[in-house]
């Protein structure tokens, strides 16, 4: 029989797969408890990748190929294929694309690219071990029949998908109608192989004619699309001939087996018309050698044999080849759709990483649990400020705490020795001064960010301009959406932390001064503080409001230990739903994030959110009792004295410096925290110019190869002697001939040269790296909790309260674009050769 026809494989180049996913994995995944090293495995699968790149020539290359696409399809589960920034270049299977108006290769920053590329070499070399199998055995004829099966539904899973996964113009070997051609032709190969099989089986006449008639037809299939104008100049110059041959040697094999059929039917008209056909058609593919070539032989022979017999014995009519019935056709062969997993056996290297389904449900799940948690803590916080407020109006617990003489209270001295020996008014300054440094970082970070996606975005605009409809890529303004948009929220985070930042300045200034008197020395604050009025002391009037008024106080401090108690255990709360969330995945293809959660933490959080209303239902009595045992005390004392004041003015004064010391540290941490996430983010930006500037700048190298094949060379100018004029005047100086002009798409001397490449951006000054400033590539880091508020502590005024703290919480990054919808290839029909 004829060789079969191989279809070439596609080559790439060499890129670094390594930092850019331990980026993404480790800003995306690793949060939280979940932090898992992946180095090994994704240096893994680099390996695994040169090797399916440039070790396709030996035994085991299919293996090789297998096990890298498995490993591909299992990593695009778990992480959105857009997401990959990595600049993938494959070259063009047939190398002729930049000659015929086409491209010699394409660089794509996407995951999906790279399976679709990876899936055509799977195919590619399939069609090729089919090819080196010597068909005379059970097995190679089996593995034949099956590899082109397989590499039929490939193909035809490559056309369904391509363009959804490159959103652009593919290089030749990847255009549609490329891969319905590519398609068509493995399975009338597959085809063909099973009519060898039927033969060298010596199965019944009627089946292998039906068979054979099958073959015919996809090859008569297979040959309508190759021959199309714009797909000629891609095939080897012998596979449509190749073609054509196959189409005519099994028409005539159809023929010869049906008249076969005829003869046992005694239809011996019937017989010599179709052996006529067979005859021609058979003689005319001999050299084809093998089945075809004794075909032919036999159909000689019983074509004389018929004609002797029916001149002697039948006289039948022997109807005209255009009238004879068709033959039916037995369709065997199937594209086989592309299985879910090709290696055996397979080991998942992201095995621990949860799919993005279930772990997108995870983020909305945590985010949920955060706000829920959030929202008590807020009641909690807010109504323990609300009762500050109203006993600093009251100059409580400072009025309870009478002494003789001048003696300053036990409490106030307490107090300025925690503030002494936190730092006092110094320290506290400090931390104010740390925070528009810290601010100031981040404003660079997020800037440089947005620079980057405008300059790219500049360059993209002037290009496109430049070369108009064959710029081809995809705008730069439908794939950054993401980005921008992410920018856009941290650019709202940062302007929220600046609005915290000037409460907390606001109540600095405010209690400025009585935190300095806590800050000096006992002696400095004596005199700080007014003397007692004559007659001041614990008399027997006001002995029982004083009484009561001190057993309240000791019920707020208690309410304040509980709430401080109740909003731990609010933090601590948790609810692990992964398995859950896998269970539901497997069971219904999704997952119903909302009900499951809401069920869940609900009954978390319910004991709880019980206890937050009862303590605020029993403040609302305490405050009224305490307002009514103040004042009974006040009219018993005659009025609040100016000691009272200044004594009250310090309890606020130390109570703001606890708030303020807290605000502050917050506010680094957040800032601190802002920083990393900020960090990741401009790395994924970083990946994402990188992989534009490498695409860029392999499409300008193709038009300009384009242009340069395509612009017309000048004519040779004749020799001087062959035009010379009959006579020229002595003094007419001659010129030079005018300079071609330049070829079409390259830039001229007086056009504006095009843009600079974009340079791989660095990172701005001052901006922590993880591993330290000498660190090459610096990683993503973890995102911050949802629940996370820098200045939760803050007793906000009503005139300026910040809002609630989901307005500003750090951003939970979301993958851009929706996800490429898997295609449904049709289950595989009847085949005689079972998956092995």
């Amino acid at each position: 029989m004829a060789d079969l026809l191989a279809v070439p494989l596609k080559k790439s180049s060499d890129v670094d797969i390594v930092k850019p996913l331990k980026n993404l994995i480790q800003s995306t995944y690793n949060t939280g408890e979940n932090n898992v090293d992946y180095s090994d495995a994704i240096e893994e699968l680099g390996r695994l990748r040169a090797n399916a790149i440039w070790k396709v020539f030996e035994k085991s290359s299919l293996e090789i190929i297998y096990s890298y696409y498995d490993q591909l399809t299992s990593l695009e589960t778990k992480i959105p294929p857009q997401e990959v920034q990595i600049p993938f270049k494959w070259k063009d299977a047939f190398d002729k694309g930049s000659i015929f108006g086409g491209r010699m290769s394409l660089t794509v920053a996407s995951l999906a690219y790279e399976r679709m590329c990876i899936m055509f070499n799977m195919a590619a070399m399939q069609s090729t071990v089919a090819a080196q199998q010597s068909l005379d055995t059970e097995d190679s004829l089996k593995l034949a029949a099956k590899l082109l099966q397989q590499a039929a539904g490939i193909f035809a899973y490559l056309k369904a998908n391509i363009l959804m996964a490159v959103h652009q113009d593919p290089t030749p070997d990847l255009n549609p109608e490329t891969l319905q051609a590519l398609s068509q032709l493995m399975l009338a190969q597959a085809q063909e192989v099973i009519a060898y099989k039927c033969i060298r089986d010596e199965m019944k006449e009627s089946m292998v004619a039906k068979v054979c008639a099958q073959c015919e037809e996809l090859y008569t299939d297979a040959l309508r699309c190759m021959q199309k104008e714009q797909l000629k100049p891609l095939w080897d110059r012998d596979w449509i001939p190749a073609v054509q041959a196959k189409q005519s040697a099994f028409r005539g094999l159809t023929q010869y087996y049906q008249s076969l059929v005829c003869r046992a039917n005694k239809a011996v008209g019937e017989e010599i018309a179709r052996l006529q056909v067979a005859t021609e058609l058979l003689k005319a593919a001999s050299g084809s050698g093998g089945v075809v070539q004794e075909a032919g032989a036999k159909a000689a022979r019983q074509l004389a044999a018929a004609r002797r017999d029916n001149d002697f014995i039948y006289h039948e009519r022997i109807p005209d080849a255009a009238a004879l019935e068709p033959v039916p056709r037995a369709p065997i062969a199937k594209a086989l759709p592309p299985q879910e997993r090709w290696a055996q056996p397979f080991r998942d290297l992201f095995g621990q990483l949860v799919p993005m389904a279930v772990h997108q449900a995870l983020q909305s799940s945590a985010a949920r649990r955060a706000d829920l948690v959030a929202v008590e803590v807020n009641k909690l916080r807010d109504a323990t400020q609300l009762l500050n407020s109203v006993l600093a109006s009251l100059n409580l617990p400072a009025c309870l705490e009478s002494a003789g003489g001048g003696a300053l209270p036990g409490s106030i001295r307490d107090k300025a020795a925690a503030v002494r020996a936190a730092g006092g008014l110094d320290a506290l300054a400090a931390l104010m001064a740390d925070l528009p440094e810290l601010l100031q970082r981040n404003k660079d970070i997020l800037d440089e960010a947005e620079r980057m996606l405008r300059e790219e975005r500049e360059a993209d605009e002037s290009l496109r301009a430049q070369f108009g409809a064959r710029w081809s890529r995809s705008e730069s303004a439908s794939l950054t959406e993401s980005f921008r948009a992410n920018a856009a929220k941290y650019a709202q985070i940062i302007d929220n932390a600046v609005r915290a930042d000037a409460i907390v300045q606001q109540k600095f200034q405010q209690h400025k001064e009585n935190i300095a008197l806590l800050s000096s020395s006992e002696g400095e604050l004596q005199a700080g503080v007014p003397e007692a009025p004559e007659g001041g002391g614990a008399g027997g009037s006001d002995a029982a409001p004083l009484r009561q008024l001190r057993q309240l106080m000791d019920e707020v401090e208690a309410m304040k230990a509980e709430r401080d108690t109740i909003e731990t255990e609010l933090k601590d709360v948790t609810v692990d739903l992964k398995e859950r969330f896998l269970a539901a995945l497997a069971a219904d293809g999704a997952v119903d994030e909302p009900a499951q959660s809401a069920a869940a933490l609900g009954a978390a959080l319910a004991p709880l959110q019980r206890r937050v209303a009862d303590t605020l239902r029993r403040q609302e009595t305490l405050v009224a009792d305490i307002q009514q045992a103040h004042c009974a005390l006040m009219g018993a004392r005659g009025g609040a004295s100016g000691r009272d004041a200044a004594l009250g003015r310090l309890c606020a004064a130390y109570d703001a410096y606890q708030d303020l010391t807290g605000n502050l540290k917050e506010g680094v941490k957040f800032y601190n925290d802002l920083t990393q996430l900020l960090v990741a983010f401009q790395n994924k930006v970083s990946d994402f110019c990188f992989a534009r500037k490498t695409e860029k700048d392999e499409l300008l190298k193709d038009l300009t190869q384009e242009a340069s094949r395509s612009s017309p060379r000048p004519a040779p100018a004749p020799p001087a002697h062959h035009s010379a004029p009959a006579a020229e005047p002595a003094a007419v100086k001659k010129e030079a001939p005018p300079r071609p002009p330049p070829p079409s798409g390259a830039p001229s001397a007086a056009a504006p040269a095009a843009p600079a490449a974009l340079p791989y951006p660095s990172q701005p000054q001052g901006m922590p790296l993880p591993y330290g400033a000498g660190a090459p590539y610096p990683v993503y880091a973890a995102p911050l909790p949802a629940l996370y508020n820098p200045y939760a502590t803050l007793p906000y005024p009503h005139h300026a309260r910040m809002p609630p703290p989901q307005q500003y919480q750090p951003y939970q990054y979301a993958p851009p674009g929706p996800h490429y919808p898997a295609h449904q290839p049709p289950a595989p029909g009847y085949n005689p050769f079972p998956q092995q």
